[in-house]
């Protein structure tokens, strides 16, 4: 018998790691409660979208049942969804793919 060790070498899925530079975006959910006109006013005070961009993403979120309303890092992403949770809307974040 050797006096050497057998190591398993373990490969790494790399497409399942995740990328923390990666942006992070944030979905604004439809939902019952909210009037069209209120999420589009909700969307222009927070990030200063103009009336015609945020009526379009009002108009994905009443469609298509979301639209991705704005993207960045980590902080800012959870910053937002905060600022749109306190103001009645149903958010959350994910990764940008």
């Amino acid at each position: 018998m050797s006096d050497i060790e057998t190591l398993e070498v373990i490969e790494i899925d790399e497409s399942t790691l995740i990328d923390e530079d990666r942006p992070w975006k944030v979905i604004v959910w439809n939902d019952p409660i909210n009037l069209m006109v209120y999420v589009t006013f909700v969307l222009q005070k927070l990030f200063g979208y103009s009336k015609e961009k945020a009526t379009r993403m009002m108009l994905d979120v009443h469609e298509k049942g979301r639209a991705v309303v704005t993207s960045g890092t980590r902080t800012e992403a959870e910053r937002d969804v905060k600022r749109l949770h306190t103001h009645g809307l149903w958010a959350t974040m994910e990764h940008d793919e």
